[in-house]
């Protein structure tokens, strides 16, 4: 990146992993146009707050545009565009059960409006954010992308394939090239406070009791911000085939009471647990094999969930003595 400057398009730019990805952009010197609506899903402050340093930038212009204004869209985006980033969503696999008709809107229709961005204006790089919720109930891990049998069991996980199933149609007939990325539970500092590492952190800071779905034993695959922004920046860069589905993952499950046990070791906080029942959406277990990634992006996953809890750690009691 540092030797090829590029105009960047970044939906979703002031959330969690948007205003990462885009701290890295800014100092590599390219020009970001940020795309983001504030939407309401958590506070607006604290989407303020991740962009707050990014307006100190010449090369940085942000607009407050939702993703299904297709009008507001065209008049946002320059035709010199390089790569459109398309974080921006509807995000949550419970919230999409109690929605799910806005989830089709936004994660949808949405998408088609930015792909067809790209083809009026001539992108022809296009990362698009998917979810590792796309597999759902599939019970042969870790996940490979080349599993043909995607079950995926909410709405969110439903509008995510869709999403990379339209990139499939407008790669080929529109010569665009298409990376659909499927995270794998993204968490470090920013993260979305109703995630769970943060939720349990914070409700544990306060003394209070710390709700755990089911009996303790779903497994995920969580990934520190860092890598993640590590693949986007590379699925920029990377110039081969026209049309890539890539596991960006950690390589690792951990057991749910494993993860409390972690956050525990990381704040030095005991835990008050309370047991819910399963909800309805959530997966037994993710866990993403990360081969492809490694063959196509050169990437490697540098964190363990040990290391990467203690940056998150570190990162919550700041904010929260900033805060008093």
């Amino acid at each position: 990146m540092k030797e090829n400057k590029k105009n960047i398009v970044v939906t979703g730019g002031a959330g969690f992993i948007g205003s990462h990805l885009i701290d890295r952009l800014l100092t590599e010197g390219n020009t970001i146009t940020n795309i983001d609506n504030f939407d309401p899903f958590y506070d607006e402050t604290i989407k303020r707050k991740n962009i707050k340093g990014h307006l100190e930038y010449d090369t940085y212009s942000l607009h407050e545009v939702d993703i299904r204004d297709k009008e507001a869209l065209d008049e946002a985006i320059s035709n010199t565009a390089d790569v459109i980033v398309h974080l921006a969503a509807k995000a949550g696999v419970r919230p999409s059960i109690a929605d799910p008709i806005a989830y089709q809107e936004v994660n949808v229709a949405g998408t088609q409006n930015m792909l067809e961005v790209a083809r009026e204006k001539d992108i022809k790089q296009f990362v698009f954010a998917s979810s590792s919720s796309v597999y759902g109930k599939n019970p042969n891990v870790p996940w490979k992308e080349d599993d043909a049998v995607l079950q995926p069991i909410s709405p969110y996980a439903s509008t995510k394939v869709s999403g990379e199933l339209l990139g499939h149609v407008y790669s080929h007939l529109y010569d665009i090239r298409f990376l659909a990325l499927r995270f794998f539970t993204v968490y470090g500092p920013r993260q979305r406070p109703d995630l769970a590492i943060h939720k349990f952190l914070k409700l544990m800071s306060e003394g209070k009791e710390i709700t755990l779905y089911g009996d303790g034993s779903t497994r995920r695959d969580y990934t520190y911000i860092d890598d993640i922004v590590d693949g986007i920046i590379a699925s920029i860069e990377y110039n081969d085939s026209m049309y890539e589905v890539i596991n960006l993952g950690n390589n690792q499950t951990v057991e749910l009471l494993e993860l409390v046990e972690a956050i525990e070791q990381a704040s030095g906080i005991t835990a008050k647990k309370t047991f819910g029942p399963e909800q309805p959406g959530d997966v037994k277990q993710t866990w993403a094999d990360v081969s492809k990634a490694d063959e196509l992006l050169e990437y490697d996953s540098s964190y363990s969930i040990k290391k990467g809890l203690k940056a998150f750690s570190d990162w919550f009691n700041t904010k929260t003595l900033i805060s008093k």
